[in-house]
């Protein structure tokens, strides 16, 4: 699990979303109200958006448009699945092995504590051996 986590605010907008993408070489970024995580935005939302776009220049007029129609309200995934700093590995392992997320918010107290991902669970199996 990551713990110093970057997280958004549905108000903010698509284009600082994906500064802090390439910024900090991330892929996934809760979207909180106060502490309360409402969704995630993962860069291959964005991407969808731009084309499929696949350099890493933030200031072309295509993204800069399509930024300025979409809010990261209407991009994010609304119904994600948290969990605990107390879940086991393999629970993780399995929420991430039967649906279709990447990466999910570690939330204790309903607080965001961390974000745990596919590849922390590899790097945690990797370590094992």
């Amino acid at each position: 699990m990551t713990e110093s986590v970057i997280t958004l605010n549905k108000e903010d907008n698509l284009e600082t979303a994906e500064k802090l993408f390439q910024k900090h070489h991330i892929r996934h970024i809760p979207i909180v109200s106060g502490n309360v995580v409402v969704g995630m935005l993962s860069y291959t939302d964005l991407l969808r958006l731009n084309f499929a776009q696949l350099n890493d220049e933030v200031n072309n007029d295509a993204d800069v448009f399509i930024h300025d129609m979409f809010t990261i309200e209407q991009v994010m995934l609304q119904k994600i699945i948290s969990v605990s700093s107390s879940n086991s590995i393999k629970e993780v392992a399995e929420i991430f092995a039967t649906k279709e997320f990447h990466a999910l918010p570690v939330v204790d107290n309903n607080k965001l504590v961390g974000i745990v991902t596919t590849t922390d669970i590899i790097k945690y199996l990797l370590n094992q051996f």
